[in-house]
């Protein structure tokens, strides 16, 4: 099967979910880091990794290629 059979409307409905649950980890990630709170801090940067894992998990198993690069 090839990624242009593969990317539908169910493909892009679910990437959308996972965008949005990845978005909304960050958003409390942020709040927690703007206020200070190191122990929701920790607590919502691992949901925003896992959120981040389930976003690249479904993209491979759609058969897309993700690199990253990570610059600090």
């Amino acid at each position: 099967m090839t990624l242009a059979e593969v990317l539908d409307d169910h493909f892009f409905t679910r990437y959308r979910n996972l965008l949005d649950a990845e978005d909304a980890a960050f958003d409390e990630l942020e709040h927690a880091f703007e206020e200070g709170d190191r122990a929701h801090f920790e607590q919502d940067l691992a949901a925003w990794k896992q959120a981040i894992e389930k976003k690249l998990a479904y993209l491979q198993r759609a058969g897309v290629e993700v690199h990253l690069t990570i610059r600090v």
